[in-house]
């Protein structure tokens, strides 16, 4: 049976009907993570759940329904926010048959007494981005609506929450004050709100004054930070000194001039990496991660909204991904507050109780072995070695602003056969590179350039998960194809 589409009036009528089936979630500000997992040494998801409770980290955010993480988190008390991705937009915008089939199985059949604690869903990941030319967006507002309908077939409409996380290029001004969306978006957005507000959810924003750093040779280091700048920003009587303050108020500015300038504002994204690039480090991220907290949790707000912090933030990122692209930069691997293997990478006061942050424990590792290259031979013919080593395995540390950038030529073979060592779970063949690699009992790393040594094998997880994933492309898109 075909599904009537839903026209932009029918959706705007549907708006106002939602307002009467839900309230706004009650929750306190805190400060929450974001768990990825595009790794190449997967963390056992219970794991990672026992180092979020161990750091009293109350949110997290992921950006799947992964059924392993879900399950670890039953019972945890975590408020988790669950995401859609982008690509499964269409399927869901287009009918409520594929929305009801996918909160059923990847929201229903988790949540409830001793089940995970689904406060949010994420309808897209940053849908509006420039460089997507609006592939995604004239499914946003649809998948909103249907899966608010899917919730709301199951008595969940009022507890579980849809927001959209966007990126800060939705917005722009030369000024804060002056903040707008852009002009191709300004529709949109006014619908989303209207959504938004109609249903008690935030306004979810994703800010990186690190990403305004790297690509800007202008723009002033220390406005990046929060502790004060020789380059303030003057905005009639208000007077910025940091980045993060500046793009907020932006947002805020373009929120009233749609009319919601009271709308809550949850910070989705935010962090500094340590590695990859000039500017990424531990020193830099520690500054900028401490900063944050402390300036958010003094609730001092920001000129446009003063006294009035964000509702919540969700730092970026709980655990480095060794397997995610680098086409935005090499950083892109290193966002982790803690390295791939749950270990703190430097001292974080959280504000949650603990002055410093836990290790994870009970970590299950490789043997102690690593694989280098081989003294005794001639090394000229490597290239083609390395290549393939680094085609497979991380070796974003070796290139120009990484952390093992000046550990000699030697050093760089030896850093990417052991990534790739590493990867194939030390097996013996895997360090053979016709007889240029040797394994060695002795640790090879050279001051903050650490050669790793892998976690027990959890890819049975992770593939099992990629099975899913395309599993449930194939399915929703037989759905939209038949409803068609």
């Amino acid at each position: 049976m075909l599904e009537p589409r839903l026209t932009a009036a029918a959706i705007l009528a549907l708006l106002s009907v939602f307002e009467l089936w839900s309230s706004p979630p009650v929750a306190e500000s805190a400060i929450g993570v974001n768990w990825g997992t595009i790794s190449l040494h997967r963390l056992n998801p219970s794991t990672v759940v026992d180092l979020l409770k161990e750091n009293k980290i109350a949110k997290v955010k992921i950006f799947d329904t992964d059924p392993g993480v879900l399950r670890a988190l039953m019972g945890s008390g975590i408020e988790v926010m669950v995401g859609i991705p982008n690509e499964m937009l269409a399927a869901l915008s287009s009918s409520t048959t594929a929305s009801d089939l996918w909160v059923r199985q990847n929201v229903s059949a988790y949540v409830g007494k001793g089940g995970a604690n689904i406060r949010y869903i994420a309808v897209g990941n940053e849908p509006f981005l420039t460089s997507y030319s609006g592939q995604f967006q004239s499914y946003v507002v649809p998948a909103l609506v249907n899966i608010q309908q899917s919730l709301a077939k199951l008595n969940l409409a009022g507890y579980i929450k849809l927001v959209v996380p966007c990126n800060a290029d939705a917005y722009e001004a030369s000024l804060p004050s002056q903040g707008a969306f852009r002009p191709e978006l300004t529709q949109i957005m006014t619908q989303i709100v209207q959504f938004l507000n109609s249903n008690g959810s935030p306004f979810v924003v994703n800010i990186y004054p690190f990403l305004s750093l790297y690509g800007n040779s202008d723009f002033p280091q220390d406005y990046a930070f929060f502790g004060g700048t020789t380059h303030p920003v003057t905005d009639g009587a208000n007077v910025y000194t940091n980045a993060f303050d500046g793009n907020f108020d932006t947002l805020v500015a373009a929120l009233s001039k749609l009319g919601y300038g009271q709308m809550p504002i949850v910070v989705g994204e935010v962090g500094w990496p340590t590695d990859g690039a000039l500017g990424a480090n531990l020193t830099a991220a520690r500054a900028f991660n401490q900063g944050l907290i402390t300036h958010v949790l003094s609730n001092k707000g920001t000129p446009l909204r003063p006294g009035v912090p964000p509702m919540d933030i969700y730092l970026f990122s709980l655990l480095d991904e060794g397997a995610k692209s680098t086409l935005p930069g090499n950083f892109e691997r290193h966002w982790g507050i803690f390295s791939f293997d749950g270990q703190a990478k430097y001292a974080l006061n959280l504000g949650l109780g603990n002055r410093l942050l836990k290790n994870a424990r009970n970590v299950e590792y490789l043997p102690s072995r690593w694989c280098v290259a081989n003294p005794f031979r001639d090394l000229s013919d490597v290239a083609n070695h390395m290549k393939l080593a680094c085609s497979m395995a991380d070796c974003t540390t070796l290139n120009y602003g990484g952390s093992c950038n000046g550990i000699g030529a030697k050093g760089n073979i030896s850093y990417a056969f052991n990534s790739y060592y590493q990867l194939q779970m030390q097996n013996v063949q895997s360090c053979d590179f016709d007889g240029l690699g040797v394994v060695t009992f002795l640790d090879p790393s050279v001051g903050e350039c650490r050669f790793l040594v892998g976690v027990t094998d959890t890819s049975s997880s992770s593939q099992s998960y990629k099975r899913w994933v395309i599993v449930w492309y194939w399915i929703l898109w037989g759905i939209g194809v038949f409803l068609v």
